[in-house]
């Protein structure tokens, strides 16, 4: 399945950029997010790079009859009404494992949010693991994977450095894209 998404994408005239750190732990963060092709690309991205991952999805996609599916990919099901118990969840996991790549979307929906969920930032303090940036850009029609951001307690410089990424990357639909921000990064 993920060979036949990057065949589809590389005949689409999609090419693949950066490489993936030899680090054992990790969290990918991908955007913009504003079509469910994003997902398409994912498994693309993870045939390209060679990478195992673990995604995290709402447990509503993990019902019959497709949770198998979402399951095979590496999905883990969380139930998003419980806040804070995903962190540390997650950050367990992390703990437990001798490696483990996590690939989020930090903008939490296909739609235009005003700001990123906090998550992957608490995720990444918690289990003391560095965040590596990738992207889907439609203009130029690259997945790109890289550079690696350590989270160094400092919110608003890390995300400084993730805007900047992001800064001229494109979704599919540039409308629905949010803004590079958390809701309050002094908070964190």
């Amino acid at each position: 399945m993920k060979w036949l998404a990057y065949r589809y994408w590389r005949l689409k005239g999609w090419t693949f950029h950066g490489e993936v750190p030899t680090i054992p732990k990790m969290i990918v963060i991908g955007a913009p997010h504003t079509t469910n092709w994003d997902f398409v690309l994912y498994l693309a991205a993870l045939n390209y790079f060679r990478i195992k991952a673990t995604y995290i999805g709402k447990h509503t996609l993990f019902r019959w009859p497709f949770g198998w599916f979402f399951r095979m990919f590496g999905g883990m099901p969380v139930d998003r009404s419980k806040p804070g118990g995903i962190v540390g969840e997650v950050a367990r996991a992390f703990k437990a494992a001798d490696a483990m790549i996590l690939v989020m979307a930090p903008e939490g929906t296909r739609s235009a949010a005003q700001h990123w969920k906090t998550g992957f930032v608490k995720i990444a303090a918690a289990a003391r693991v560095p965040v590596v940036v990738a992207s889907v850009d439609f203009n130029k029609r690259q997945l790109r994977i890289g550079p690696t951001i350590p989270y160094d307690d400092d919110v608003t410089g890390f995300m400084d450095r993730v805007r900047s990424f992001y800064a001229d990357k494109q979704g599919l639909y540039p409308d629905q894209m949010g803004a590079v921000k958390l809701a309050d990064e002094s908070r964190l």
